[in-house]
């Protein structure tokens, strides 16, 4: 059904979408969508400069193994 609107029907739509809400409505309308997709692209950004940061930072498994040997103590020494 929308594959057969057209160039004409969309200009149609938009001149009903116009007077319905007026030109201040709409303005406003697309400056918040605009700020939207800035919002949002911002997050992706900064989200994937954390992933980056935390994929540097992270420690290799041979890092984080630890020495589990019992300490020598006196009673050992003899």
């Amino acid at each position: 059904m929308l594959n057969n609107i057209g160039l004409p029907g969309i200009l149609l739509i938009a001149i009903v979408v116009l007077v319905l809400f007026g030109r201040g409505k709409i303005s406003s309308l697309m400056g918040e969508v605009g700020k939207g997709i800035t919002s949002f692209k911002k997050g992706i950004k900064e989200g994937t400069e954390e992933l980056e940061a935390a994929k540097d930072d992270e420690a290799t498994p041979a890092d984080v193994a630890r020495d589990v040997t019992p300490a020598e103590t006196e009673k050992d020494k003899v």
